[in-house]
């Protein structure tokens, strides 16, 4: 086993200059770890920042090749931690072996997906616009335009992913795939897993033959350290996961920086699905044993967990939210991460069940026992006290779901009009139905980022066409996606040169195409040379 430091890892150093420490607390016990981690100082920021921004003069220039052969070398490294990785991260946040191996296989599928892209070549989106001397009235100058990395990445971890939203997930995968090299502020619930991520990832730096300012780790349990993180004026650009509290206290501070900078903070959401009618009649009882799965799963630590469910009233409704009803508070309730996700959630709820117009079916409070744990929840309310509510449309991070029951279609419509920005939509509906759930989809579609039919949010795959996103509040980017393959985007700003010399060009634009990768040539997809 590893014998655990508690310190921050600086430029492939360890250092604790600090002398405030925090410890993690197992969420089924609530017993805190033996091991005391140091919030990172100011002094240690700015190490790390600054060390980073020395590694990127030489990352740079980089090769495509040399990064993915990095991409590759972590992700075998992170595997070599063995099952003291599962142990140790199941002991932080208890998700269960099972999740977090299934976890594991997809951060490191990500990290080699990522080193696939980079020696296939055309995420650098070359586009060549040709010189036409003889135009009229004016000639067309020669343009060529291609991304660069953009230089420091600060990524924060997030608490409900400790592995494919953390130290080497999705964030730090494409931002390192971009060229950039990348501070992590690890999360205070699982301190140690993230100390055993950082171990791996040095032992890949230095095989690879990378600077030490690739990467570093900053631990704290403060808010002062992720501000002065992002106020350092040598950082250029923050991926965060967490809530709607936090990113916007991220993006605010970086907004109000002398020269300010992107943040890519996804924040939360509700995940509004809609039954249709002929759903209900046809298939309730399948129905409501996957909206019960869907929204405990993980005991609802889900930031795609269904926490919405739009229906038209009918008799048959009602006997659907009795049964679902019925379904929630037979399931077991679920181990929830840390303290402050359970008080947190407490208030929420309570701040709902508050409201007049809400009704509790079931569960609303915190189960009393050894573990951070709520009941799985249900409530109800009608479309129109939903449309004038706003706060309705509060998050609740956890197994709960509020029905909104609308007494007619345009109530219906109403009330979805009223949806803030979101990451998924779901509609279930019969193909009977495909005419009449038209108008709800084309409205939808302008609130999230991702639009599912007969399905369930929960569980967000890898890949090019995926979309992790969606409009404020739910990201403060809405145009682009922290899963998937185009979130290197995020990461990457685009250059046009203008007539330059074909020596000058980098690779990728110059005429002979010696990369071999796929260009835009006059609005034509083509690996020619250009002659």
């Amino acid at each position: 086993m590893t014998t655990l430091t508690g310190n921050n890892f600086i430029a492939g150093e360890t250092s604790q200059l600090g002398t405030t420490t925090f410890t993690s607390v197992n969420p089924r016990t609530k017993q805190p770890g033996t091991v005391e981690f140091h919030n990172a100082t100011a002094e240690e920021i700015h190490n790390a920042v600054a060390a980073a921004a020395e590694a990127f003069a030489q990352t740079r220039t980089y090769s495509a090749a040399r990064l993915a052969d990095f991409l590759d070398k972590a992700a075998e490294e992170i595997m070599a931690l063995g099952d003291e990785l599962l142990q140790t991260a199941d002991m932080e946040t208890g998700l269960g072996l099972p999740r977090l191996t299934g976890e594991r296989g997809r951060t490191t599928g990500q990290l080699q997906s990522y080193a696939q892209i980079l020696r296939e070549g055309s995420y650098v989106e070359a586009i060549i616009d040709t010189a036409q001397p003889d135009r009229q009235p004016a000639p067309r100058p020669d343009i060529r335009r291609m991304r660069f990395p953009i230089g420091p990445v600060a990524v924060f971890s997030a608490s409900n992913f400790p592995f494919a939203f953390a130290v080497a997930g999705g964030d730090t995968a494409s931002a390192w795939a971009a060229g950039n090299p990348v501070i992590v502020k690890g999360h205070p619930g699982h301190p140690a897993t993230s100390e055993l991520f950082a171990l791996a990832i040095n032992r890949a730096i230095a095989a690879t033959g990378f600077p030490a300012g690739w990467f570093s780790l900053l631990q704290g349990a403060t808010v002062e350290v992720g501000q002065l993180l992002i106020q350092h004026p040598l950082l250029e650009a923050v991926g965060f996961t967490g809530s709607l509290r936090g990113g916007r206290a991220i993006y605010d501070t970086a907004a109000q920086r002398k020269r300010p900078i992107p943040v890519y903070a996804e924040m939360g959401s509700i995940n509004p699905v809609l039954i249709m009618p002929n759903a209900v009649t046809a298939r309730a009882e399948t129905l409501a044993e996957g909206l019960a799965a869907s929204a405990t799963l993980g005991a609802g630590q889900y930031c795609t967990n269904p926490g919405i469910v739009f229906m038209l009233d009918s008799a048959e409704t009602q006997n659907f939210i009795i049964a679902y009803r019925d379904k929630m508070a037979a399931r077991p309730a679920g181990v929830l991460l840390n303290e402050q996700i359970e008080s947190g959630l407490e208030h929420a709820v309570a701040a709902t069940q508050a409201r007049s117009t809400v009704h509790t079916l079931t569960g609303g409070f915190v189960v009393d026992g050894d573990a951070f744990s709520f009941a799985n929840t249900v409530m109800k309310t009608s479309g129109a006290d939903f449309a004038a509510d706003a706060a309705l449309q509060i998050e609740h991070f956890g197994p709960v779901t509020l029905f909104v029951v609308a007494a007619s279609p345009d109530e219906l419509t109403t009330a979805l009009q009223a949806l803030h920005g979101n990451l998924t939509a779901t509609i279930h509906a019969e193909a009977s139905e495909l005419d009449s759930a038209k108008p709800y989809f084309d409205l939808l579609r302008e609130k999230v980022g991702r639009l599912l039919w007969n399905g369930y949010p929960t569980g967000v795959e890898v890949v090019y066409a995926q979309m992790h996103g969606g409009p404020y509040p739910a990201t403060t980017a809405p145009a682009t996606t922290s899963v998937g393959f185009t979130g290197i985007q995020r990461f990457m700003r685009p250059v046009a040169f203008q007539n330059l010399p074909d020596q000058l060009l980098p690779e990728a634009l110059r005429n002979a195409n010696p990369l071999h990768i796929w260009r835009i040539i006059n609005g034509v997809n083509s690996k020619d040379a250009i002659q």
